[in-house]
């Protein structure tokens, strides 16, 4: 069977990709920070008799969350899959500090990185697998209302742009949807639809974005 690891679960993207992947024949592994909401989640998921595991783990400690993933492969296999969703979306504060551009960067790109160095591995590249990342239309259109996020999304669109033919080299996929609304405002942006776009990544590995 293969495997989904999905960094960043929630009600949203997350768990639609999840379910995506799920219904299509995947075990889901759940992460993020909030363990009971990872149990509420499982809930749901084993009732749509999908296969689901869940780990707690907070991206912005690289240290630990290395230790709980690798754990995870150790329990579950080498993910065919890892989905990198997570974001601090929140508006910025009033009076916006050089260590909250760092503590957005921490969670929002290098957390990213983190995952794709955990991933770069002999026996993920032997699975031709796929690192799937949510980007933003804020990489696009930037705006000063959401500041860190913005470079952040731009930061991250240049990390799949960069390492996309590196690790191409060694089979290994990575991809990512710019989201360029507010995902579930709109039957456009239900999680949903747009899961079906990462799935389209997945599996046809044409291109190495999608504006969505």
């Amino acid at each position: 069977m293969k495997n989904i690891f999905v960094i960043g679960a929630g009600k949203g993207l997350g768990n639609g990709v999840a379910e995506k992947f799920g219904r299509n024949g995947f075990r889901v592994v759940l992460m993020a920070r909030n363990a009971a909401r990872l149990e509420t989640y499982a809930k749901d998921f084993s009732s749509k008799k999908i296969e689901v595991h869940t780990q707690a783990a907070d991206v912005s400690d690289f240290e630990s969350f290395a230790r709980i993933f690798n754990s995870a492969v150790e329990k579950f296999g080498t993910p065919d899959v890892l989905f990198y969703n997570v974001g601090i979306t929140t508006p910025d504060a009033e009076n916006l500090s050089a260590q909250d551009l760092v503590a957005h960067y921490v969670t929002d790109v290098a957390g990213a990185y983190n995952c794709v160095k955990l991933v770069d591995t002999a026996e993920f590249a032997e699975k031709r697998g796929a690192i799937l990342i949510t980007g933003g239309g804020l990489a696009l259109q930037p705006y000063a209302g959401y500041l860190p996020l913005s470079m952040d999304k731009a930061a991250l669109r240049a990390m799949v742009q960069a390492l996309a033919p590196v690790l191409s080299a060694k089979g290994i996929y990575i991809g990512t949807v710019q989201v360029t609304g507010n995902i579930g405002s709109n039957e456009h942006f239900a999680p949903k639809n747009i899961a079906e776009e990462f799935w389209k990544l997945y599996s046809q590995r044409e291109t190495h974005e999608i504006i969505y």
